[in-house]
């Protein structure tokens, strides 16, 4: 095999290796994004929701919304949607009304409860967006590479689920 090969098998390894250990990375930082979550939640002794019911909240926000946009709009990667809606319905964190147009479809809106947990949630954020900066952990400029990244990956699995068969 010529210096060349090698040096091409050497690259196309080293870069997969990269790629292999940033999607590992991301898994974890969800993970831990959800972790922390959690924490603040115990700090303020709200027991009755957990995280991924907390992310929600924070991500539908002011927004009126389906279940099924919920995904097609990012606020909701999981696979039981309809089971966490439920649950905040239930709880007193989200109101649900069925579409006038549509029957089967239901709208979800956050409640006074529901915008406290979202406060909570944007307060923590908020908090650690300031203490990345502030200690020099992360600058505006490596967020916005960060997500550019990120964005082009999505776009590039997104196009392999669409467009490969």
């Amino acid at each position: 095999m010529s210096m060349e090969m090698q040096m091409s098998l050497a690259s196309r390894q080293g870069f997969m290796n990269s790629y292999l250990e940033a999607l590992a990375l991301v898994e974890r930082l969800h993970r831990l994004l959800l972790d922390v979550i959690k924490d603040e939640f115990d700090r303020f002794g709200i027991l009755d929701i957990n995280a991924v019911q907390g992310l929600l909240l924070f991500n539908i926000g002011d927004h009126e919304v389906t279940a099924g946009e919920l995904k097609s709009r990012g606020y909701y990667q999981g696979s039981n949607v309809s089971y966490n809606l439920k649950k905040l319905v239930d709880m007193g964190y989200m109101h649900h009304q069925r579409c006038e147009i549509d029957r089967r479809a239901v709208r979800v809106r956050l409640t006074r409860r529901g915008r406290e947990i979202r406060d909570v949630v944007e307060t923590l954020f908020e908090r650690h967006a300031v203490g990345l900066e502030q200690k020099g952990v992360m600058t505006a400029a490596a967020v916005e590479d960060i997500t550019s990244a990120l964005k082009r990956v999505e776009r590039y699995w997104t196009d392999q689920i669409r467009y490969i068969y």
